[in-house]
């Protein structure tokens, strides 16, 4: 009965619109079921390492990963993602920043490099690299950074002058701040160091290079 139940099933006109039927209900099953897996696919996220601020050339990946507000873990859809996309800050150890990184902007592999252990290999022939210990404070509360740019202002005889504008910063180790200066600037630097209080003054961006003036202590107490 079964047998003669499944034949008259095949090769009667209503049982080969069930089975139609049966069959375009299986295969729209199957359409939304891939359907549902591409959606899934195609709004997939990666937590990528983003720019929160203006990352200078030249700075520090151990500063970028000890100093909150330079970058956040952020969610970007998959097809989004730059190549080489950093999504572990570990991969910042030991490196340093090619370019500036704007605001915003996925920080990726090609963005950094090794660090180098000196700072002497990239100051020009006519420049020098001089230290000078400041305190918090002094570097715009700890934002100054190698690749900074930043005008120098000394307070003494109970007056503020600014001694230069947009020098750059080489190095920050600590309390030291490492300048890339001229011979005259070097020496300017520190004797204000030793008979003055420096105060930084973080620039934006790079910007232009006015001619600075050489301050000795008369100059120092001049109104």
């Amino acid at each position: 009965m079964e047998n003669i139940t499944s034949s008259k099933l095949f090769t009667t006109r209503q049982g080969t619109i069930l089975l139609g039927v049966i069959a375009a209900l299986i295969a729209a099953v199957a359409l939304i079921v891939y359907l549902n897996h591409y959606r899934k696919g195609a709004t997939a996220t990666v937590s990528v390492l983003v720019a929160q601020k203006l990352i200078p050339q030249g700075t520090k990946g151990d500063t970028l990963r000890t100093t909150p507000g330079f970058y956040a873990p952020t969610s970007v859809a998959k097809d989004h993602v730059e190549g080489g996309a950093i999504t572990d800050p570990a991969v910042l150890s030991g490196k340093i920043a090619v370019a500036d990184i704007a605001y915003g902007q996925q920080l990726t592999q090609a963005d950094f490099t090794a660090a180098s252990t000196s700072v002497v290999g990239g100051v020009p022939a006519t420049k020098r690299a001089v230290v000078i210990p400041l305190g918090s404070p002094q570097t715009v509360g700890g934002q100054v950074v190698a690749g900074s740019h930043v005008d120098v202002w000394v307070a003494y005889g109970g007056k503020n002058r600014e001694l230069f504008q947009d020098l750059n910063v080489l190095a920050v180790n600590g309390a030291n701040v490492t300048f890339e200066a001229t011979p005259t600037q070097a020496g300017t630097l520190i004797y204000a160091s030793q008979n003055a209080a420096i105060w930084l003054v973080l620039r934006p961006t790079p910007g232009t290079h006015p001619k600075p003036p050489v301050v000795g202590a008369g100059n120092l107490v001049k109104g």
